[in-house]
């Protein structure tokens, strides 16, 4: 008598269901179901990113062209902010949180005791500090002879953006970990009317 014959009905029934193609189906399921939500997270955390980094760019893009469209005569060297340039840290405020982006507690950030460039920091209800830097005094070159520097307004913003693709991870490779908070940068320049 051998093994298979011991077996009763039940447990050789069940040897024809391990057996069968459609267990060998559910063991591959079993081993890609965590890389398919490594892939589809990471697809889209990478997404989320994205879209951040765009409504960045309109924001400070904005923030320039309204800041290029204000008078310079209130910029002074060893001054708080002036007028112009908090109105153009008020406009990339409103700009986020229109968006439904966390500024981070940019509109009670204090402002900033000398400049030029002027910058001011917030952290409030964020993993990191968000940073918006203004500066109304950048000379940018003109190309010809000879070279002629206008005066531009450059804003800029350093954003802290939350990755969630590392609780993911884990599922793949154990121990692994990466980093959760990265900073998202961009800028924009715009040319001074006056």
């Amino acid at each position: 008598m051998n093994g298979a014959d011991s077996l009763t009905g039940f447990e050789v029934s069940g040897w024809r269901v391990l057996l069968n193609t459609e267990a060998s189906s559910l063991v591959e399921f079993a081993v890609c179901l965590p890389l398919l939500v490594v892939l589809v997270i990471g697809i889209f955390d990478f997404g989320g990113a994205f879209n951040q980094k765009q409504i960045l760019n309109n924001a400070v893009r904005e923030g320039a062209r309204f800041g290029a469209s204000q008078p310079t005569n209130d910029l002074c060297t060893s001054c708080g902010a002036p007028a112009s340039v908090d109105a153009i840290r008020f406009l990339v405020d409103s700009y986020l949180l229109s968006a439904r982006v966390n500024d981070c507690g940019l509109s009670t950030a204090a402002v900033p005791s000398a400049g030029p460039p002027w910058a001011y920091s917030a952290n409030t209800g964020c993993a990191g500090t968000l940073t918006l830097t203004v500066d109304r005094g950048v000379a940018l070159p003109e190309t010809g002879s000879p070279t002629v520097y206008l005066l531009a307004t450059q804003v800029t913003v350093s954003y802290p953006y939350q990755w969630h693709f590392n609780n993911v991870i884990q599922l793949v490779a154990p121990g692994a970990s990466y980093a959760t908070i990265s900073l998202i940068t961009t800028s924009a320049t715009a040319v001074n009317m006056d």
